[in-house]
């Protein structure tokens, strides 16, 4: 067996031959700094739809992302062709930090999360108020998530003009969610769009809801005539409404800053990945009187310091009855 002195020379080191004449693999990996910024708007079995400066550009996950997945909302680094002609095809080599990410699971007991969108800042919750009947456990579940990723809800109900918003609206009134109550006549005529338009303006909204809810419908009176989807009808006899969004898109309001991600139609939102410690951050008048709670306290149990932080006056009980509400969808199904 051959020995090595102190000073031995490169010559001396024996090196195994690369057969393949390729260069030897490297972990150094490139920095990519010619890469153009763009904005992922759709996904679709491994290709992303990316608009870069005011162009769309097919392009695919590059390889040194491993795992790493992009989805609609997403600011990306893109190289390779941008020209956005057909045919062609750019490399998404980075993903940006994200400013939020909503995510959701099939139900409570998978902990498999899908990112439905990223960077949104506003989560617009569509809900019928008749055909199909409203599920105010889905609407508490769909809020649940949207403090926990820190956005903004927006309850927008839809077909007033198959039923009065009243008991709706006064179930969420202690939350102080904002909401637009639509009609199918005021949508047809545009009298709602503009209330609805004044709520979206200058942000990114997701749009959610319950399959058959009017959301696409939503959504193509917002947008322009080239950018509509199709739109379904609700079962008569399951009360169901059918998938006519595939896949998320985001789409660009017209003389506006804001956009609108349009989603599938959901009809579970699992909240296995929920912390509820986080969820009290969207709970500023009943977030101080936590301190005195025990450790790992649920907000729902005899030695929860609530109770006495809203009895000396420091809030509203029906705050406190509304956030325990939302705690305690996790325990129970969207349909009870």
């Amino acid at each position: 067996m051959r020995r090595y002195g102190k000073h031995t020379d490169e010559d001396d080191i024996r090196q195994r031959p690369n057969r393949k004449g390729n260069r030897p693999r490297t972990n150094i990996r490139p920095k990519h700094e010619e890469a153009v910024e763009g904005m992922v708007v759709t996904v679709d079995r491994g290709r992303l739809t990316c608009l870069v400066e005011d162009r769309l550009v097919t392009a695919m996950k590059a390889r040194e992302l491993g795992r790493k997945a992009a989805v609609v909302g997403d600011r990306v680094a893109i190289v390779g062709d941008l020209s956005g002609e057909k045919d062609t095809l750019a490399r998404i080599v980075r993903i940006e930090p994200r400013s939020s990410v909503l995510r959701r699971t099939a139900d409570d007991d998978d902990p498999y999360e899908r990112v439905v969108v990223a960077n949104a800042d506003q989560l617009a919750i569509v809900t019928a108020l008749a055909d199909p009947e409203p599920r105010p456990r889905l609407i508490d579940r769909c809020l649940v998530a949207a403090y926990d990723a820190g956005l903004e809800p927006l309850l927008v109900l839809t077909k007033s003009d198959l039923a009065p918003p009243d008991e709706l609206l006064e179930l969420y009134g202690a939350l102080g969610v904002p909401y637009v109550v639509t009609s199918r006549e005021e949508l047809e005529s545009g009298a709602a769009v503009d209330r609805v338009r004044k709520q979206l303006d200058g942000k990114i909204t997701a749009f959610v809801g319950h399959s058959g809810v009017g959301k696409t419908t939503l959504v193509n009176a917002l947008v322009s005539q080239e950018r509509r989807r199709s739109t379904g009808r609700v079962n008569a006899v399951t009360g169901r409404g059918r998938h006519t969004t595939t896949s998320a898109r985001a789409i660009p309001l017209p003389g506006s800053e804001g956009w609108v991600i349009d989603t599938p139609g959901v009809r579970s939102f699992g909240l296995h990945h929920v912390n509820p410690s986080r969820v009290i951050h969207a709970f500023p008048d009943l977030e101080p009187g936590t301190e005195g709670c025990p450790r790992a306290c649920s907000h729902d149990e005899p030695d929860c310091a609530l109770d006495q932080w809203v009895a000396d006056g420091h809030a509203d009980p029906q705050r406190l009855y509304s956030l325990r509400r939302l705690l305690a969808t996790r325990e129970r199904t969207e349909g009870d």
